[in-house]
């Protein structure tokens, strides 16, 4: 690890970035690793899918704090208002996290470092590498410590309700306990540049497919399409013309 690497590091973690090799891992973008021979250095998606775990669970355990009066349905959405690609992207601008993110050229060339999944990425990937080296009490400074404005910002009045994967699940729960299911059917594409094909099943029926350049936002996009798709059958059903019982036959 070069020595300059992390000059400055140290004041937006709160801690030492050690060990060295983990820090280095979660600020290597997947198209850095890529263009680099065998054998490639581990890019950041590993750590960006345990600190999606620790992301979500610092802020659901902070909202079910900070607001004991509301109920379930109502912290999930303020959940979702706050843990998604967006907001995760400017917490990682807020502390500067793109200053240390290693790239690949191309992905460079094309305006990465500022591209919302990249950001969210390594943040996420930033909050794994704390939980691992120093345990969840500094991993839920720092995560709290970039997304304080988004918590405010949740608990200041009605929190849009543009998660489609919370409001699909809303809906199918006034039918059922059962809740959907997200699988993934392809990953295509080279490593920096990875396409995700999602399905949402429920109760054994495909309700949608999504395409995105990650599970989470394919995912979105396959439950936006099954939220598409049970209205226009609603609607379909609403319209359809009702048959006037036969007096007959009573």
């Amino acid at each position: 690890m070069q020595q300059d690497w992390a000059v400055g590091l140290e004041a937006v973690l709160g801690v030492p970035p050690h060990p060295a090799a983990l820090f280095l891992e979660a600020f290597t973008h997947p198209s850095f690793s890529h263009e680099q021979q065998p054998p490639r250095p581990p890019h950041n998606q590993r750590l960006e899918f345990l600190g999606d775990a620790v992301v979500g669970l610092v802020v659901a355990h902070e909202l079910w704090r900070r607001y004991p009066h509301l109920p379930e349905g109502e912290l999930t959405r303020r959940r979702a208002a706050v843990v998604n690609s967006r907001s995760l992207a400017d917490a990682s601008r807020r502390l500067g996290l793109g200053r240390w993110l290693r790239m690949g050229r191309g992905e460079e060339l094309t305006g990465g470092r500022e591209r919302e999944s990249a950001l969210s990425d390594v943040f996420e990937a930033v909050a794994g590498a704390l939980f691992i080296a120093y345990g969840l009490p500094v991993a839920r400074d720092f995560v709290l410590k970039g997304l304080e404005p988004a918590l405010l910002e949740a608990g200041e009045g009605p929190v849009p309700d543009f998660d489609a994967k919370t409001r699909l699940q809303e809906r199918l729960q006034e039918i059922s306990a059962v809740v959907p299911e997200y699988e993934v059917l392809a990953i295509e594409g080279p490593p920096h540049a990875r396409v995700f094909t999602v399905a949402v099943h429920w109760q054994g029926r495909r309700l949608g497919i999504g395409r995105a350049g990650s599970k989470k936002a394919a995912e979105q996009a396959a439950a936006a399409e099954a939220l598409r798709r049970l209205g226009a059958e609603a609607q379909a059903s609403h319209d359809a013309p009702r048959t006037e019982p036969d007096p007959c036959r009573e």
